[in-house]
């Protein structure tokens, strides 16, 4: 029942080395790169640019991660998944302590490169803001011109208007001082309106037949 629980537990060191290599050389490799947004660095490329160290190249924390999902583990509890992971480990020659630092430098590299791109985001952000400040400054000089324009053609329709009115006024006025001249022309027995008169002097004025 152990030996099912714990994999590794009654096989020599050597041969327990040797399984390990195995299994783990069957696991796929983690998908670091596709786990980085786009445009940013992938996360191995960031882990280089850290001062990563440990006593064998080989067994990095990533590694730990990668064995701790090895479908051969699947189906054991957590306890029992960690008992084979240490054996495993152990066997192996691996430090305990180089892996927690490895851990440690590798969370700090990631922090460090997020507040970096933290940083650039807003210098970015600010820049872009400063752009569009100018943009709009230069929109609102723009529409201030254009809409001088505007107000100019409204008051321009509106000095045509009040000449137009101005004249029909006039025109009014001189209609009236015509048909009141006309009216001393026409028969007595003629309409008194403007439009009878407008008919009687039409009527008069007409083709003689």
């Amino acid at each position: 029942m152990w030996k099912k629980l714990v994999p590794f537990a009654f096989e020599p060191a050597a041969a327990q080395e040797s399984v390990l290599r195995s299994r783990t050389a069957e696991m796929p490799a983690a998908p670091a790169e596709t786990s980085a947004a786009p445009g940013l660095a992938p996360f191995d490329e960031i882990y280089r640019g850290a001062p990563v160290r440990s006593s064998q190249a080989a067994y990095t924390i990533l590694k730990v991660a990668e064995m701790a999902n090895s479908p051969h583990l699947e189906g054991m509890s957590p306890e029992a998944r960690r008992c084979s992971l240490m054996m495993a480990l152990d066997a192996a020659g691996v430090s305990v302590d180089d892996l927690l630092q490895d851990a440690m430098i590798r969370q700090r590299a990631l922090n460090e490169y997020e507040a970096g791109q933290e940083n650039k985001l807003k210098q970015f952000e600010t820049g872009k803001i400063e752009e569009n400040r100018g943009i709009q400054a230069e929109l609102d000089r723009i529409t201030a011109q254009f809409m001088r324009r505007i107000q100019a053609n409204l008051d321009e329709v509106a000095r045509q208007q009040d000449l137009f009115h101005a004249w029909q006024k006039q025109k009014q006025q001189e209609v009236r001082r015509i048909s009141d001249a006309a009216s001393i022309c026409v028969p007595q027995n003629a309409p008194a309106s403007n439009d009878g008169l407008t008919l009687v002097l039409e009527r008069m004025t007409g083709p003689k037949r």
